[in-house]
């Protein structure tokens, strides 16, 4: 696993020791980032379930301003340590070994231009992860994008509020969910 663009491109990240965590594949990584294209410069990022920082790192590497990373796992924190300093980019992040719902059931200190979801599979973590996040909207920018990394039969239609799908893309046995804060015209009657 390498970062593949930006100041830390070709570095080797390693992975979590044992089967705890989920890496996201080079391919599905690419691909999220070729989707977000510029709007990843200058971005507040949390990087939930982090596993080996794979991801918040390529958007650090790729100009983020700051990447939050979160996970329960102290082998996992360990390597997302490791990782960031071997991509020399541990200035501009923040980890934190909590548990993820945790972490997004209180009020936000920040807001985030990009929340990545990636639990593990099979346990509908997603969908709570997603459903707390829209339960306090505030933790995502106006134009920023809950981005959720599941296998394709775990995804359902979730009862949200302030948040709505608008686009999936499928890589073999990973979907990614793009959610952004709903659009006026389409905001819930109420009354």
């Amino acid at each position: 696993m390498r970062i593949t663009t930006g100041r830390a491109k070709g570095r080797k990240l390693r992975t979590v020791p044992g089967d705890v965590t989920r890496p996201i594949t080079d391919r599905v990584k690419q691909a999220v980032f070729n989707i977000l294209g510029d709007d990843v410069i200058d971005s507040a990022w949390l990087d939930m379930f982090a596993g080996t920082g794979a991801v918040g790192i390529e958007a650090l590497s790729r100009g983020a301003r700051s990447v939050t990373f979160i996970d329960q796992n102290a082998l996992a924190i360990r390597t997302i340590e490791v990782n960031l300093k071997t991509a020399q980019l541990a200035q501009n992040a923040h980890v934190i070994r909590q548990d993820a719902f945790k972490y997004i059931a209180g009020y936000p200190n920040t807001t985030y231009d990009f929340i990545y979801v990636a639990p593990p599979q099979y346990k509908g973590l997603w969908a709570q992860a997603v459903t707390l996040i829209d339960n306090t909207p505030t933790w995502l920018a106006d134009g920023g994008a809950v981005i959720v990394q599941i296998h394709p039969r775990e995804f359902h239609e979730l009862d949200i509020v302030h948040l709505e799908l608008v686009d999936q893309r499928r890589y073999g046995a990973t979907l990614l969910c793009f959610y952004e804060h709903k659009t006026e015209g389409n905001e819930p009657e109420t009354g």
